[in-house]
């Protein structure tokens, strides 16, 4: 019996200990790594809340495709986006992308780009990812694709977020949780 709590509390531990060097090792505050950024406010405290985004124009960001090529939002000028953060753990994430890659084949005639933005280890992600036909492109960077989901309003961090924004570049729709094509239609018909 004692024996298995000390087993258990050695568990605990060592969980505990992967915890916080997962998080410093993602934390753009930690001054390691290619995602250290000047000190000031924290990623958290500097973005905005979702709402405060609505009728703004979009932030911009670069990440990676799978390829390697440099991706911007500037890239999409003139389409409505539907930016939606993934990651290749989040099970309503996944769920919901063969109804994203739908969506985008039936809509990109009238001017709809989806554009996946993996949250998740980049080596993951693109490995995952390789085994999808999406039809979407799908971006990474652990860090700068979390840093652009501050910008857009993902204060929490939690998946899926989606964004939607219009042919001018202005935010029209944040959404936290799964996505429902309905909901989905009925706005991209909003911006046409």
């Amino acid at each position: 019996m004692i024996k298995q709590g000390i087993i258990l509390v050695a568990v605990a531990v060592a969980a505990a200990g992967a915890g916080y060097f997962l998080a410093r090792s993602v934390d753009p505050r930690n001054g390691a790594g290619p995602a250290a950024h000047p000190v000031g406010p924290t990623a958290a405290e500097a973005a905005p809340q979702s709402d405060e985004l609505l009728g703004r124009l979009r932030p911009d960001f670069t990440l990676q495709d799978a390829g390697g090529t440099a991706v911007s939002a500037g890239d999409f000028d003139g389409k409505v986006l539907l930016l939606n953060f993934w990651a290749s753990w989040c099970a309503p994430c996944v769920e919901e992308m063969p109804m994203l890659a739908d969506l985008q084949r039936d809509y990109a005639g009238r001017g709809l780009q989806v554009i996946g933005i993996a949250q998740d280890d980049h080596q993951r992600a693109k490995a995952f990812a390789a085994d999808l036909a999406l039809g979407y492109p799908l971006l990474f960077g652990m860090a700068d694709a979390m840093r652009a989901g501050r910008r857009y309003g993902n204060r929490s961090g939690m998946l899926p977020y989606s964004v939607l924004v219009d042919g001018r570049g202005i935010v029209r729709w944040t959404h936290l949780g799964p996505l429902a094509r309905e909901d989905l239609e009925a706005r991209v018909a909003e911006l046409r």
